[in-house]
């Protein structure tokens, strides 16, 4: 299946871990001090949506008392703003779209080519370099494993490995990022 179908094929637990996997994997490193996993309170209400819309509102406004001034950081805050409180999969599935346009956007900036101006192709073969073509598999992957995971007796395994699978896209992107910056002599706070 394309991602395009797997979005539109998800559950509101599936979007909502799927739009914020994205996020997650977007954020800058935090400032010296910061909070290295500032979307971690919305984990937890992933599973069955309990106090989604309190724990967004306090995310949220815990990123803006950060206030970045990195781009992607605005992005990222801008989406949680736009986040629906409802948790359901007809709201939610329009926010994990767009989760996952940003999310191939950064990809695409970091990517070799760099920065090149199409947008990463979610229909059908992987566009762009190794870069994109790696998030079009990890965030097919979580999709898939969120579905085969929906509704079973300890579903939360699977909202763990999709943790797991953001936490090492995160990762990978930030040194990207970080060898980038090097190569301009500038430095990236490790994650």
């Amino acid at each position: 299946m394309s991602l395009v179908e797997l979005i539109a094929g998800a559950d509101g637990r599936g979007l909502a871990a799927s739009g914020l996997a994205c996020l997650d994997r977007c954020l800058p490193p935090p400032e010296a001090g910061g909070d290295p996993e500032p979307l971690r309170p919305l984990w937890a209400s992933c599973e069955s949506g309990a106090e989604w819309a309190a724990r967004l509102d306090g995310v949220h406004a815990a990123l803006e008392a950060a206030a970045e001034s990195d781009a992607v950081a605005a992005r990222v805050r801008a989406l949680l703003g736009a986040a629906p409180r409802d948790f359901a999969a007809g709201p939610l599935r329009a926010w994990a779209d767009a989760c996952s346009h940003l999310a191939l956007d950064v990809h695409r900036e970091c990517d070799v080519p760099a920065g090149g101006t199409e947008t990463p192709g979610r229909s059908g073969p992987a566009d762009g370099g190794p870069l994109v073509a790696g998030e079009l598999r990890r965030q097919a992957l979580i999709l898939e494993t969120l579905a085969e995971t929906a509704g079973t007796p300890g579903g939360g395994a699977g909202l763990r490995r999709v943790l797991d699978l953001s936490t090492e896209g995160r990762r990978v992107l930030r040194a990207v990022m970080s060898r980038r910056a090097r190569g301009r002599g500038r430095s990236v706070s490790s994650p």
